[in-house]
């Protein structure tokens, strides 16, 4: 967007913000409280449906757990140790590993 569209867009909305009675303030706060809420989110449905891992299970998950499907497939996120972990084996390059699909390329080194 070029900044000549994006001053207009800016002064179209503050214009429509003073007619409803909107301050800058109140459109932070809410956007604030939507980021909170989106952070707490752990499970989300293909239909929008959400949980946030407390309380009892909601009926859409304990369904789909009942017809085989993983609760690794509605979780929004990555725990922290298997992000690290995808992070350091991104920076080897696997493709002239000699070892590579054998037993060896899996032995961990300590």
């Amino acid at each position: 967007m070029d900044e000549r569209k994006r001053d207009s867009m800016i002064a179209y909305l503050r214009r429509r913000m003073a007619q409803v009675g909107l301050k800058v303030t109140d459109l932070a706060t809410a956007l604030a409280d939507e980021r909170r809420a989106q952070k707490a989110v752990r499970f989300r449905s293909p239909f929008g449906e959400t949980w946030d891992g407390k309380g009892a299970m909601p009926q859409w998950l304990s369904n789909a757990l009942s017809a085989g499907q993983s609760m690794e497939h509605f979780a929004t996120g990555q725990p922290a140790k298997a992000k690290a972990a995808k992070e350091e084996r991104r920076g080897v390059d696997w493709r002239n590993d000699p070892f590579a699909g054998t037993r060896l390329a899996s032995v961990q080194a300590h």
